[in-house]
């Protein structure tokens, strides 16, 4: 081939080079998220708010909870595993990436030979190849664009596996500090039935009541002790959690008692379009829309011919020595075209399978869209629902108490049984115990909201600017 020839070929490699195969990507349509059935004093997000830093949980003011958190961060194996895959699809990325570039090799040689008609002879050859394939119908730049969307979806995929666990240690320990709480109201009501139980054995010493109120306020007081013991195991159980959640052994993580939940923290509140954007699993399910819609053009491109341009140049001599000191210069150049004629319908199938796929992303991203949605308007009624829930309760809570009270006077005074008063009490005692439980819910709730709005993923961040379509 002479030097026109192969500088047409280069050129009209480079041109053609330029074109890309397949479709270009557009964010799929999914359903209206302006509207919200719950959704009174809505109001756009503080613009320095504590969501938008990502460290939601400092919203519960409870320096043991920031803790563990933090320290679930550097340590939980799940987490360790998703930044793993991180850096493989971060690798991957560049492994594509290198197609684009002339590769370069270098190889030195030696062979000796000889026959019947001929002496012996030894041959020594070193050479510098240098080999491109140009990137004819984008085939490459689709690659690397699907690469580049799979190392965003799992970059969010990351941040999804972060706010899970963060979630997760933040519900065990509101579950734990509830448990605490249960113990502490057991321990009053303990205390509460012991004296209930000696002034009934002295009522009983002075012919005042029968033996069966002395039972009954006995019996009583062992059920509350016996309940204490299932306190105690449920709180083993969660701390044993927790420190699975830390990466820690149990036997690594022991926590106070305390007397008390947290606060209920107010979160800010956003348009819905942003709080579903914002989630990480959003975020990843539409990046992995634009890699299956990449792939399609990786796919067409099968069907045109590919070109390989090799050059190499070298050097021969008959001795090593003298390999490099008056050598026989040799080199080649050249390109190489080829073109699959029948491939038994493979192609076609390939390009089918892609299409398929970007359906099927398309398809779990609108979806998981759709399941945002109903969990916020989940979370958002329930928090609401608990909230007069908890103010019902404190109004139960009085009465019970006012009534306990009434009801030991008049106990004292002879009027009634016994029964009467471990009525009374009981009802107490399950008014103090609903209340925390309540409570504890809506401090769930609002764990749960802060997930779904994504656990203060930056609004700053390109990957989340894209998908929000700012």
């Amino acid at each position: 081939m002479n030097n026109s020839a192969v500088i047409f070929v280069l050129s009209a490699a480079l041109l053609v080079s330029a074109c890309t195969l397949g479709p270009d990507y557009q964010r799929p349509d999914t359903i209206d998220t302006s509207q919200l059935r719950h959704q009174d004093g809505w109001q756009p997000v503080p613009e320095r708010s504590w969501a938008a830093s990502g460290s939601w949980w400092q919203a519960f003011g409870d320096e043991t909870l920031v803790s563990l958190i933090e320290q679930s961060q550097s340590a939980n194996q799940t987490l360790a595993q998703a930044e793993a895959r991180y850096r493989a699809a971060e690798a991957q990325w560049r492994l594509t990436r290198g197609e684009l570039v002339p590769e370069v090799g270098a190889s030195v040689s030696a062979s000796r030979g000889g026959g019947n008609d001929r002496s012996n002879s030894s041959q020594y050859d070193a050479r510098l190849q240098i080999g491109w394939a140009p990137d004819l119908w984008g085939r490459v730049r689709r690659s690397i664009e699907a690469d580049q969307a799979g190392l965003q979806a799992s970059a969010a995929d990351l941040a999804a596996a972060r706010l899970a666990i963060q979630v997760a240690v933040a519900d065990s320990y509101i579950r734990l500090r509830a448990l605490d709480r249960q113990q502490a109201i057991l321990r009053d009501t303990l205390a509460a039935f012991e004296r209930s139980a000696t002034l009934t054995r002295n009522q009983y010493g002075a012919g005042i009541v029968s033996r069966s109120d002395v039972i009954q306020a006995e019996t009583q007081l062992q059920s509350v002790r016996t309940d204490m013991y299932d306190l105690q195991a449920a709180r083993a159980r969660e701390q044993n959690a927790l420190a699975a959640l830390l990466g820690v052994a149990p036997v690594g993580l022991a926590l106070a008692e305390q007397d008390g939940l947290p606060a209920i923290p107010t979160l800010p509140r956003s348009l819905p379009a942003v709080l579903i954007a914002r989630r990480p699993d959003v975020v990843a399910a539409e990046r992995q829309v634009a890699a299956a819609n990449a792939r399609i053009g990786v796919a067409q491109a099968a069907w045109l011919p590919d070109v390989t341009l090799d050059l190499w140049g070298g050097v021969q001599s008959g001795s090593f020595s003298g390999l490099f000191d008056a050598p026989a210069r040799v080199w080649s150049l050249g390109p190489s075209l080829a073109q699959t004629i029948f491939d038994g319908g493979r192609r076609e199938a390939t390009r089918d399978i892609a299409v398929a796929r970007y359906d099927e992303q398309a398809a779990f991203y609108r979806q998981t869209v759709i399941d945002g949605l109903r969990e916020l308007e989940d979370a958002l009624a329930t928090l609401q629902i608990l909230s007069e829930k908890a103010d019902q309760q404190a109004e139960l809570l009085d009465l019970a108490e006012e009534n306990e009270r009434v009801v030991n006077n008049r106990y004292r005074a002879g009027q009634v049984s016994f029964l009467e008063v471990a009525t009374a009490q009981n009802i107490t005692l399950s008014a103090r115990r609903v209340a925390v439980d309540i409570h504890a819910e809506r401090l769930a709730a609002t764990v749960q909201l802060a997930a779904i709005i994504g656990g203060g993923w930056d609004l700053d961040d390109p990957v989340v600017r894209r998908v929000v379509g700012e």
